[in-house]
């Protein structure tokens, strides 16, 4: 090429400059066709890592053959014309290695990141979400930090001082930014401790917070409530109210108090006794915790008992259909006895002496 070229009347320096555009155009070509294919091989293996890189690795390693074929071409042409904005060209050469390797880290996280939450969604894995996205985060700015730095130090910058003068800026800054500060700190706490994740439902008995977490962030929560508002809370209260997460509870508790009439009062003890037998038996109800079926008080109008046990299920639907099992089966067995559950009633005694007389006027009372 460089002959051809030299035939044509061109200057050798000019085909050198085009055989370097060239062989890196050649270069680009063919790492992009044997990535993409190597790829496609590795994203049927169980290893989350292997196509993550090769995937991350096809852009940035294009701009990598490019950074350094368009530089050598700029240094060759360098080498024939002394213009002076050719002095750029080794600093920049090192800026675009530098990015292009920061670029290739970035994208790796976020790749192993993609990776991982998709097994965990599909069930593969026990990956935390929540977990996963600070992870990612702090890795990410930790990489753009350390390539802002070793940046600064490539261009002859002293990072000394630019850490010294970040110090005495961080001092400024934490004084006018104390609320973003503790907003920040109090979001990595809740990545740190997971008191809860997203799509959990999360209340708070101190605030009037509750609801099912969207979306954790560095600043703010997005809680939706049940009837669908978003609610955004700063990380910082947090740290400073009780906060309750059912959607992490065991198991859900059935306690209700039912009263029977006072004239069943000899039917109670085998009432108790087969609804125990029947929730012990009870497949939604969970026979490893507490279960109670006992007399517990007399009430205005009727003896009553209650009950108390767990279901198996925590799913607040599936919870609800369960118990309304479990509370008709125990009306079947109050019914089965000759029994009645009862209900609110007055009862009127009247003295032996007075007594109600009709006469066609109306009642009236008479001694």
């Amino acid at each position: 090429m460089p002959e051809w070229l030299g035939n044509q009347g061109a200057p050798a320096w000019v085909a050198q400059i085009f055989t370097v555009v060239l062989v890196a155009l050649v270069v680009d070509l063919v790492q992009q066709l044997v990535l993409r294919r190597l790829h496609r091989k590795l994203t049927d293996t169980h290893n989350p890592w292997d196509d993550a890189l090769i995937d991350a690795l096809r852009r940035p390693l294009s701009l990598l053959v490019w950074v350094v074929g368009l530089t050598f071409a700029a240094d060759i042409a360098a080498s024939r014309a002394q213009a002076p904005i050719f002095a750029a060209v080794g600093p920049l050469r090192e800026l675009g290695v530098i990015t292009a390797v920061t670029w290739f880290l970035i994208r790796v996280v976020r790749r192993v990141e993609w990776n991982l939450s998709a097994r965990a969604e599909a069930g593969e894995a026990t990956h935390d979400k929540t977990t996963l996205d600070a992870i990612s985060r702090l890795v990410r700015v930790a990489i753009l930090i350390t390539a802002v730095l070793v940046a600064l130090q490539t261009l002859g910058y002293s990072v000394s001082g630019v850490l010294a003068f970040g110090g005495i800026g961080g001092i400024a800054v934490g004084f006018a930014a104390r609320d973003l500060l503790a907003n920040f700190f109090g979001g990595l706490m809740i990545f740190m401790d997971r008191p809860f994740s997203v799509g959990e439902w999360v209340r708070s008995p101190d605030r009037n917070i509750e609801g099912t977490v969207e979306a954790i962030g560095w600043r703010l929560t997005l809680i939706r409530t049940f009837d669908k508002r978003p609610l955004y809370v700063p990380n910082s209260v947090f740290a400073n109210i009780a906060l309750e997460n059912p959607s992490r509870m065991s198991h859900r508790r059935i306690y209700e108090t039912i009263g029977i009439r006072y004239g069943d009062w000899q039917k109670l003890p085998p009432i108790c006794t087969d609804i125990e037998a029947m929730l012990r038996a009870h497949e939604g109800i969970a026979g490893d915790q507490l279960v109670m079926v006992n007399f517990n008080a007399f009430g205005p109008s009727s003896v009553d008992f209650f009950v108390y046990c767990f279901t198996r299920t925590t799913v607040w639907h599936e919870y609800h259909q369960v118990k309304q099992d479990v509370l008709l089966k125990i009306h079947g067995i109050v019914e089965e006895h000759g029994a009645e559950v009862a209900f609110p009633t007055h009862t009127v005694h009247l003295p032996d002496a007075l007594r109600v007389a009709v006469e066609a006027g109306g009642p009236r009372s008479t001694p």
